[in-house]
């Protein structure tokens, strides 16, 4: 989980999944489905998606 959890900081630092995906060197839908993966590991939403960015769910602060 621990490279799932740098991601997410990635994310969140960026406000972008597009951004956060550069940064870290990996594709977009990577970036996603490891974020899709963290949610279903933690049971619950932790990102806010929207077209104009990304924000951290009560669940994810």
């Amino acid at each position: 989980m621990i490279p799932q959890l740098r991601s997410f900081l990635a994310v969140l630092e960026e406000g972008s999944l597009h951004r956060a995906a550069d940064r870290l060197n990996i594709s977009q839908s990577a970036l996603s489905r490891q974020m899709q993966a963290l949610e279903h590991e933690v049971g619950g939403a932790l990102l806010n998606r929207s077209s104009t960015g990304v924000q951290a769910t009560p669940g994810g602060r």
